[in-house]
């Protein structure tokens, strides 16, 4: 699969983009970072609705920008989701999807208006204007119609944001479901590390309109030298697949380079599930633990240390196959450990959480 090529220049006032970015142009791809810090305004230059920006732009082999050649908004293949679902009020939801599709040619379809009822679940809401639909229910159609139009990339721009709590774990199904089921690049704008860790495979990290890091979400949430490591709800993503369950303890096995994560779940057997660990979760001790209620448990190395604030330190761990995991201690205990580069420990987990 072609990647996406971005190097895309930009002024505004006292605000510069000056993005150079080489991204997988499959799965979903996040763009994370403070408020003002280019997002909206990256995914605005990519559908061609930013006047005044320079520079190229590639996306999945097929030319969109150069010097000499600039693709307009409505010839750029792309399926656009804002925060606000902006249905039109007149029409009901089945004309609502159907609008974008008049200057779409047959035979460039690829999702048809069906696939995008049936994937975000609104063939019961048809018949129905958007003033007679929840918030959720009006996200999920302005998702449908930005999919109806086979986009070749679908922007999604903070497409929770309006959302409240319980909305937001209504929809955020339907967005793994898409990701499953449809071959369409996805980036996705999003202030909730909650909803990275959950949904992207891929990670754009920006600040002051360029980029700080790119790579994927379990080695950019690890890594010390970035702030994501160092902020309060500091977590490890591991990617696993469901290897078994213990019907007696009601606990299924996650199988992952490192070794085995026992949970008080059943998530369906063969399927991949990414869990996520807080670093306040997990201990450090220099001995394998006995007599313990703690289950998951595992031979680490640590890799780096820094600081995280007056009385404690982040503490990297890489366990076996090459997966970094967090660990949060007070400095007390870094010292009484006597804990540097290259130590050979144990990492206690006490708590995971199953996100997808």
């Amino acid at each position: 699969m072609n990647p996406i090529e971005a190097r895309l220049r930009m002024q505004r006032d006292d605000f510069q983009l000056d993005i150079d970015l080489n991204i997988p142009g499959h799965g979903v791809t996040a763009l994370f970072g403070p408020s003002g810090c280019g997002k909206t305004s990256l995914l605005r230059a990519i559908a061609g609705l930013e006047p005044g920006v320079s520079g190229s732009l590639s996306v999945c082999g097929k030319n969109w920008q150069g010097e000499r050649h600039f693709l307009p908004p409505h010839k750029r293949p792309v399926g656009y989701v804002f925060q606000e679902p902006s249905l039109f009020p007149h029409l009901n939801v089945r004309d609502n999807l159907q609008y974008g599709l008049k200057r779409l040619n047959k035979r460039q379809r690829r999702v048809s208006l069906e696939q995008a009822v049936e994937l975000l679940g609104i063939g019961e809401l048809l018949q129905r204007k958007p003033q007679q639909l929840s918030g959720g229910e009006q996200q999920r159609v302005a998702i449908a119609r930005a999919l109806a139009v086979s986009p070749a990339l679908l922007l999604m721009d903070e497409p929770l944001a309006a959302l409240d709590e319980a909305l937001k774990q209504e929809i955020l199904p339907w967005l793994e479901s898409l990701h499953r089921e449809l071959d369409i690049p996805v980036l996705y704008v999003s202030h909730s590390r909650d909803e990275v860790a959950r949904l992207a495979d891929h990670l754009v990290l920006l600040n002051t309109g360029r980029v700080e890091a790119a790579g994927s979400v379990s080695d950019l949430f690890s890594r010390l030298d970035l702030s994501l490591a160092h902020r309060p709800d500091t977590e490890t993503v591991i990617e696993t697949i469901v290897a078994g369950y213990d019907g007696e303890f009601r606990l299924a096995a996650l199988s992952f380079p490192g070794g085995r994560f026992r949970i008080a779940d059943r998530p369906a057997l063969g399927r991949h599930a990414r869990l996520q660990v807080k670093a306040n979760d997990v201990s450090i001790t220099l001995k394998w633990p006995e007599q313990t209620s703690i289950l998951n448990i595992f031979p680490a190395t640590v890799d780096t240390l820094a600081d995280d604030g007056e009385a404690r330190v982040i503490v990297r761990l890489m366990l076996d196959g090459n997966v970094p995991l967090l660990a949060r201690i007070t400095r007390k205990s870094a010292a009484e450990l006597n804990l540097e580069s290259g130590a050979k420990v144990f990492a206690q987990v006490k708590s995971v959480a199953l996100l997808s």
